[in-house]
């Protein structure tokens, strides 16, 4: 089929953006921050230093830095479109505006949101990994999956009980996890010894290649993702025309400190074959030279708080999304006997999908379908702002164009490492967009008139 053109709404920038559901003010400014920031540290520096390493060698820490810059390029496109959409359809709502209904949106929105349960269920994993560190409750095999979903159920209770809840969960989080972090930082910067910052090349170890590096990038950048979960709540946000934007900006700055200085005490603290070998769980052992036994139950307990912040973070905006996908009929949707709203429906799919990657995935292969899917969705918002909404937004092109650029730089690379190291989830991602490009098309012809008008 043919997709429709973009939303004429702008005569009326509110109409058709608000969902049924939706408490306007429900969220304050910082109650948002505290959401994006749930999301980016729940899922960053914990779950990805080891991996960056991986890739990128003694340079992770940049490759951190790196991220920062290509989340920031690309978070420009999403303050802009917040200031003139917000809902808590966040980018449904935008790819709405930017290619009409129809399937591309369908398919760019399915891909943002199975970006965001890849999220969910990268940080469950890695609540587990943390967990057994301090635990010894046997096959790792075995609890990793199972302490993962009991943080999901916990997070979908938490989400059920309401707005109020959930924003007052993450202020308190927040603050725990940002106020460890900073302790864990300073002392590790205190005690970082020099030698370990070069460790890779004066060990024997290779150094890090061109693409290496952009792949540890593009993987990083799973670390800055969270803040587009701040614009699907963009209709619950107190004025969010002037604070969604502001949210987003203060979160990535507050994540780009973090990240950077953390990275820097990790490789300060542990050899690059350390970081590595302790690869789901490096910060845990990071602490341990330092602050001894005791510096390992203090950063288990800050990655508890953080991790499970951030999947109740992610399952509140996921969730939100869904359901404007399925308000806006982008997606089917079917009650199957459960009581309540839409909104609790879709809380309810998202945890169960979220539940079955867990189990199903490990934690590289989660980050790695993360990063493909969220990378495509975001050179597709990118050009469909410089595409089709030039003439009702103002906006700088160069600044967008530059954020294509980085995208495709840093995706190319990745796929490029992972043809080589693990074939398999290049298939598995490849299977995946297939299916989700042809179930949309479908779902669009069942619903779509001869006069190519959709039956609303």
């Amino acid at each position: 089929m043919t997709d429709h053109s973009p939303s004429s709404s702008h005569d009326q920038p509110n109409a058709g953006h608000a969902s049924p559901e939706e408490k306007a003010g429900s969220l304050s400014l910082a109650g948002a921050v505290s959401l994006g920031t749930g999301v980016m540290i729940g899922a960053g520096i914990f779950a990805l230093t080891g991996q960056a390493a991986g890739l990128a060698g003694d340079l992770f820490p940049l490759a951190f830095l790196m991220a920062a810059v290509v989340a920031s390029f690309s978070s420009y496109s999403y303050v802009k479109l917040a200031a003139s959409y917000p809902s808590s359809g966040g980018v449904a709502m935008f790819l709405k505006e930017q290619y009409g209904l129809g399937a591309a949106t369908g398919v760019f929105s399915l891909f943002m949101y199975i970006s965001m349960v890849i999220n969910q269920s990268l940080v469950a994993r890695t609540f587990g990994a943390y967990l057994l560190q301090v635990f010894n409750l046997g096959s790792a095999t075995v609890w990793i999956p199972t302490l993962g979903v009991a943080l999901l159920v916990t997070a979908f209770a938490v989400n059920i009980a309401g707005n109020r809840v959930v924003q007052a969960t993450a202020g308190v989080m927040a603050v725990l996890k940002v106020g460890g972090l900073a302790v864990f930082a300073v002392v590790g910067l205190w005690y970082a010894d020099s030698a370990n910052f070069t460790n890779g090349s004066t060990t024997g170890g290779s150094a890090p290649s061109v693409d290496g590096f952009l792949a540890a990038v593009a993987l990083s950048i799973l670390a800055y993702k969270g803040f587009t979960t701040i614009t699907n709540s963009g209709g619950e946000i107190v004025d969010p025309r002037r604070n969604t934007g502001r949210a987003i900006i203060i979160s990535i700055a507050i994540c780009s400190v973090i990240y950077l200085v953390l990275a820097v005490a990790v490789a300060g603290n542990l050899t690059l074959s350390e970081i590595i070998d302790a690869q789901d769980y490096a910060l845990a052992r990071a602490a341990e030279p330092a602050f001894g036994t005791s510096g390992l139950w203090f950063t288990v307990a800050v990655a508890v708080v953080a991790t499970a912040s951030g999947v109740i973070a992610s399952v509140f905006a996921a969730s939100r999304m869904l359901g404007m996908l399925s308000t806006m009929k982008e997606v089917p949707h079917r009650h199957l006997g459960l009581p309540g709203t839409v909104r609790i429906h879709t809380m309810v799919y998202t945890v169960v999908f979220a539940i079955i990657l867990t189990v199903l995935f490990d934690l590289r292969r989660i980050a790695a379908l993360g990063a493909i899917f969220y990378l495509i969705m975001d050179i597709a918002i990118h050009w469909g702002l410089l595409r089709h909404l030039r003439s009702r937004i103002n906006f700088n092109p160069v600044v967008v164009v530059t954020a294509i650029v980085l995208d495709v730089l840093v995706l190319v690379a990745f796929l490029w490492i992972k043809a080589s190291a693990d074939a398999l989830i290049l298939y598995v991602a490849v299977a995946s967009i297939a299916i989700i490009v042809a179930g949309e098309r479908m779902f669009m012809r069942s619903h779509t008139n001869a006069d190519g008008k959709m039956d609303m």
